[in-house]
């Protein structure tokens, strides 16, 4: 590794471990469920399990993926707030493309301001 290259710590913190379960409608909905684990592997009931939406919206360009936490105790907790953390995501997304839309016709038209210097 050179001097200039970042010293990335790639530790993982056997602390913090959880085993991944996805649960499908085969539909719409793809609901992740974070299980805390301990390092034997066997589950961590002193922590909580994480909840993670996932859906997809097809567009002209190919499928469009959409990702949010779920505030939810259990899975049917998560599955009644996936529809609004759905919808959240979308929104977000929306508004971050419009940003960048902004931003890229800022960019063009400071590009071209249409002063002219002579000689160049």
């Amino acid at each position: 590794m050179s001097a200039n290259e970042p010293k990335t710590d790639f530790s993982p913190d056997s602390a913090n471990l959880y085993r991944e379960e996805t649960i499908t409608d085969l539909k719409v909905a793809a609901i992740k469920v974070m299980i805390p684990i301990n390092l034997d592997g066997s589950e961590d009931s002193t922590r909580s399990p994480i909840y993670v939406g996932n859906t997809q919206l097809m567009s002209p360009d190919g499928p469009l993926p959409l990702q949010a936490p779920l505030d939810a105790n259990n899975l049917e907790e998560a599955l009644a707030v996936f529809p609004e953390a759905m919808r959240q995501s979308l929104a977000e997304m929306v508004e971050k493309i419009k940003e960048m839309q902004l931003e890229q016709r800022r960019k063009e038209m400071g590009a071209g301001s249409g002063i002219i210097i002579p000689g160049r």
